[in-house]
């Protein structure tokens, strides 16, 4: 994993290296084992390794042996070996064993198409000399993030967009459609950020920026549900064999590779298929939280215990979180709805104090194989939409909602209120995910109104989301459908990057995540629906290969979301300081973006008590809130410009240069 940046400059003009080293020192978190600088004329890219393959030979830049094609990037390709071997019998020669190097001699022998060939999570960008063009790619989920930005006549990209604020033509604003984007959605959509004029390459996507500085773009691919007809027990044992395989390969490192052990099946099953390479000397790390509500310690060790590993927790309180969110937002530079990335920046800390750089996680299973509660409330819904005058159906939502009341009436009543809305709208593209979106949506109410009036000439988020999916959608199941959506926005937009990437970067760990595997996603999108959700029982391919690997107890334990405190973390008699300076009408009218009525009738809800008359509603528009400010006090009103870095490898055109470049060409 590393960091990695860049800049086109159109008419021949010369790229400045003071500038990529600039945009290089904010990115110095994602890779603190060397700095890679390339310079050609008109292009110039930077890279922060953090070294994990070939750790003697592959500093970047690299290119194929004739130095045409020279390749940075962020990620790993984990079948590079076996491309290795297959690029070797078509004649080419290999001067590392650094997946990287990879990269440069299969753009040469197979163009663009090459990104179908790569099992891995990647950022790219792979310049050639004789064309004067780079080509920048994002993996098939955007695991790895990728962001580009058209300033001042020159095309620049970043992994963060702290990088690409360096820029002088840059504007350091909080963009409106990207904030109502968040406020609805949970995150900007890939064509916005939460700044004016940066935007994300989409996941599973290229971008070709030319001589002239035109980009063109292109997903290469996409995620297609097309259930088969196959006997059950061979789907899953396919599933098992592969999901072995993509954790073998995610072991490949010249550095140990620990695991995430949270307590959940996810974990579990990646856990369990290490541990039988790597044995004892496994290491896991997992979370545990003072407030019993949140704490899975108890199953985290019974796993552990099975699988015989060397396990590590971090226990995380309420002060811990407050202590860590202005942090937190910093690394993922976009308003959050959760404190839950806050523990896990403690975890990625932890994996850094043990001298560790890699980690295993779940992430995916739940996307991809029907793990969460949305397509069981989707299921669920369209079942009573069949028949809306009854009385009965609607009683089903009390067997996914236990935790609501112990009084079955009264729960009864408020879940058919609440998921009643637009019941019998089932055409609607996006029916699974309307109720989640109206929820969230109710944080708009916090923005100023002249504010918000900015994002209205662009389209409602919901609108572009639908204007962005595939011509097959119509054609997939239901459940298909909400699994698509959940990818699109979720998983990609929020758990890859907010509660992922950057926790993990924040820490300069990398993470791997073997549900993501390109095999794995294909082949979950051919089960039918039965083997991703039987009756109301989520991910039941998933339990059956569990079954083959964990005792009893730990695979049909039900699932329990991840989550984290809010409310007593940011009020109470341990307030944080920063809540008080930053939620100031004062400070709220300075920054323009929140309107300070709105708020103060929020604050005043939790000075009242946080377990009295505070929703879950307002857990979620009060870390909005208070990212929001952090973001502007951070990254726009009073930002902490990092130090420029020294290139530890620089080429100029396809000259290694013995001395490192400190000064403009």
């Amino acid at each position: 994993m590393c960091g990695l940046a860049g800049v086109h400059r159109g008419a021949q003009n010369q790229i400045d290296s003071a500038l990529l080293l600039a945009m290089a020192g904010e990115l110095r978190h994602r890779g603190p084992d060397g700095t890679g600088l390339y310079l050609d004329g008109p292009f110039g890219m930077t890279n922060t390794r953090l070294a994990i393959i070939d750790l003697a030979g592959g500093d970047q830049p690299l290119s194929e042996e004739r130095g045409r094609y020279w390749v940075m990037q962020n990620g790993e390709i984990y079948n590079y070996v076996e491309l290795m071997d297959e690029l070797r019998q078509l004649g080419h020669r290999f001067t590392t064993s650094c997946d990287t190097e990879v990269i440069a001699h299969a753009y040469e022998e197979w163009g663009p198409r090459f990104l179908d060939r790569l099992n891995g999570d990647f950022a790219i960008a792979v310049w050639d000399r004789e064309r004067q063009e780079v080509l920048l790619a994002r993996d098939r989920f955007g695991v790895r993030p990728l962001f580009l930005a058209e300033l001042g006549g020159d095309v620049c990209f970043a992994s963060e967009a702290k990088a690409l604020l360096r820029h002088p033509a840059a504007r350091r604003d909080l963009d409106p459609v990207g904030i109502v984007d968040t406020f609805t959605t949970w995150s900007t959509l890939p064509d916005r950020s939460a700044f004016v004029g940066i935007r994300e390459l989409a996941p599973a996507h290229y971008a070709i920026v030319g001589r002239d500085g035109i980009i063109e773009e292109r997903r290469w691919w996409d995620l297609q549900f097309d259930p088969v007809d196959a006997p059950e027990d061979d789907l899953v044992d396919e599933l098992e064999a592969i999901l072995e395989s993509s954790t073998q390969i995610r072991l490949r490192a010249d550095v140990p590779v620990a695991a995430y052990l949270s307590g959940g099946l996810d974990s579990s099953v990646t856990a369990a298929l290490a541990a039988r390479t790597v044995g004892p000397g496994l290491h896991a790390f997992g979370v545990g939280f003072s407030d019993q509500r949140f704490d899975e310690s108890a199953a985290q060790d019974a796993i552990a215990a099975e699988l015989g590993v060397q396990f590590h927790r971090t226990t995380v309180g309420a002060a811990d979180i407050a202590a860590v969110f202005p942090r937190v937002v910093e690394l993922a530079e976009k308003p959050l709805l959760r404190t839950a990335p806050a523990p896990l920046l403690e975890l990625a800390g932890a994996v850094q104090d043990a001298r560790l750089k890699v980690v295993l996680t779940g992430e995916g299973a739940d996307e991809l194989l029907g793990g969460y509660d949305i397509f069981r409330e989707d299921k669920v819904r369209r079942f009573w939409a069949r028949s809306p005058e009854s009385k009965l159906r609607p009683l089903l939502f009390a067997r996914l909602n236990r935790w609501l009341s112990t009084d079955p009436a009264r729960a009864g009543a408020f879940l058919g209120q609440f998921y009643g809305r637009d019941l019998t709208n089932t055409d609607d593209p996006l029916y699974s995910h309307r109720i989640r979106f109206a929820n969230t949506a109710r944080c708009l109410r916090l923005l100023r109104p002249d504010f918000a009036g900015r994002a209205a000439g662009d389209t409602d988020p919901a609108e572009r989301l639908i204007g962005s999916l595939p011509p097959a959608f119509g054609g997939f199941s239901a459940l298909s459908r909400a699994q698509y959506l959940e990818v699109a926005t979720f998983f990609e937009g929020y758990l890859l990057h907010a509660q992922g990437d950057r926790m993990l970067m924040g820490h300069s760990i990398e993470g791997r995540f073997p549900f993501v595997d390109v095999r794995l996603a294909e082949l979950a999108a051919r089960l039918p629906d039965r083997l991703r959700l039987r009756g109301l029982r989520e991910k039941y391919a998933l339990r059956r290969v569990a079954a083959r690997l964990l005792p009893q107890q730990i695979h049909d334990r039900p699932k329990i979301p991840y989550r984290a405190p809010i409310g007593g973390v940011f009020f109470g008699p341990r307030k944080p300081e920063y809540v008080g300076e930053l939620l100031r009408p004062e400070a709220l009218e300075a920054a323009g973006v929140l309107d300070a009525a709105a708020v103060g009738r929020l604050v005043a809800k939790f000075e009242g008590g946080t377990a009295r008359g505070v929703s879950e509603t307002d857990e979620m528009a009060l870390v909005g809130a208070l990212s929001i400010m952090l973001l502007h006090e951070q990254l726009v009103a009073n930002p902490v410009l990092a130090e420029p870095l020294k290139p530890t490898k620089t080429v100029i055109g396809d000259a290694v240069q013995a001395e490192p470049v400190a000064e403009a060409v």
